[in-house]
């Protein structure tokens, strides 16, 4: 069993051409020559076709009617020829494809005007006789041409295919390493700008913090936890008046009949909905909600409201507690203290600058992460590319060392 070799992707060129001089080189020059040979004759070819053009042109001049709509059919015909066979690009690089592609191409043209003779020539006979004899002679040799070159690539060429594919699959290989050597490039460099970023973001967050941390603002978050404690307290203390509220709400926006003045009905509604903020601007002994209480009591009294027993036992116990007992005394004064603290810290002047330095920070630490995100999004396409090529490059290698193995037989494996 033969040895695997090894062969760097600059060394595996060099090292594939010395291997297969004696096989490629040969057909190559063949080909080229063939590739000429067919292109001269097609040249030949246009060359008799612009003649079949100027003759039939000079006799339209004439205006002999005997010969001029003979003349106008084969002036069409000829200018058909040469535009077909303008139209026909012969490969400067010659590969079995390029050199295959030209073939067949030719082959179309010929085809077609083959046709075209068959059709046309003899409707133009007797005339242009002797021009109309050597295009068809010149077109006969160009047919022989292209069949001499497509024996060649049928029995010479086809074989030495694989190797020189393998040649195009190593530039192709340089190629992707290239450009892999370019997407690293701009991994790095995306990286250095994103780096910068995320420092600066990170430097302008411990900023925020400080800030945070600091006296007015450190003292303002303890109060907005005071607030929820309480606000969770009063929502505690007033769960059973929470229904009859919300019945007496609906009485006083759709039935009409709930008696509250608008001043009243503000008060139900901020008890409902923030009771914290109700209680707390309240006066000494709660007046406002002791009045919609009372009205509540009256509503239930009457049956307006509707309650369960149960419900409407509970309710009428706290609206008791509160009104007469003066149960929310010690926490209405909390609120009020809390309140007032809120209060103070908001209107400091530390605190409008830090609020104002905080915006400032918040805002410029925004505009950094959009600009991380940018960054990010392409430094991820990137990295997509990166690793599609490297996937290319393995993929090609391996598909040099299969070609290798089954042109010559050898074992190899590029680094």
């Amino acid at each position: 069993m033969s040895e695997t070799a090894h062969y760097s992707t600059t060394e595996i060129r060099s090292w594939l051409e010395k291997q297969t001089s004696s096989i490629l080189s040969p057909v190559q020059a063949q080909a080229k020559r063939l590739r000429d040979d067919l292109n001269m004759a097609v040249q030949s070819v246009a060359e008799v076709a612009k003649l079949l053009l100027d003759n039939s042109a000079k006799e339209i001049e004439r205006r002999n009617m005997r010969v001029y709509n003979r003349a106008r059919a084969l002036n069409k015909l000829a200018r058909l020829f040469l535009d077909r066979l303008k139209k026909l690009t012969v490969p400067d690089e010659v590969t079995y494809d390029s050199l295959s592609r030209y073939a067949q191409d030719v082959q179309k043209v010929f085809v077609v005007t083959d046709i075209d003779i068959k059709n046309w020539f003899p409707r133009i006979s007797p005339f242009f006789i002797m021009d109309r004899r050597r295009f068809l002679s010149v077109h006969e040799k160009a047919k022989q041409s292209l069949a001499v070159l497509n024996d060649f690539l049928s029995k010479e060429y086809i074989k030495t295919k694989t190797l020189e594919e393998t040649f195009q699959l190593i530039n192709s290989l340089h190629n992707l390493e290239n450009e892999l050597v370019g997407l690293e490039e701009e991994k790095k460099r995306l990286m250095s700008e994103r780096v910068p970023i995320e420092q600066e973001i990170e430097e302008l967050e411990r900023k925020i913090a400080q800030l945070k941390s600091d006296g007015p603002v450190d003292q303002l978050f303890t109060v907005e936890a005071e607030i929820e404690q309480l606000n969770k307290e009063l929502k505690h203390k007033l769960r059973h008046l929470q229904k009859p509220f919300i019945k007496v709400q609906a009485l006083a926006l759709h039935g009409g009949g709930a008696g509250l003045t608008p001043d009243e009905l503000n008060t139900l509604n901020m008890y409902l909905e923030q009771p914290f903020k109700a209680l707390s601007t309240e006066e000494t002994g709660y007046p406002m909600l002791k009045q919609v209480l009372e009205k509540l009591a009256r509503l239930m009294t009457e049956d307006k409201l509707k309650l369960k027993s149960d419900k409407a036992r509970k309710a009428e116990q706290v609206v008791n507690d509160i009104v007469k007992m003066n149960s929310l005394a010690k926490i209405h004064s909390r609120c009020v203290e809390v309140a007032f603290r809120e209060r103070q810290i908001l209107s400091s002047t530390k605190m409008e600058e830090i609020k104002s330095d905080l915006s400032t920070l918040q805002t410029q630490v925004e505009r950094l992460r959009a600009r991380k995100a940018s960054v990010e999004a392409h430094e991820a396409v990137k990295e997509r590319a990166y690793n599609e090529t490297l996937d290319k490059i393995a993929g090609t290698k391996r598909a040099i060392e299969k070609n290798v193995y089954t042109s010559l037989g050898q074992k190899i494996h590029i680094l």
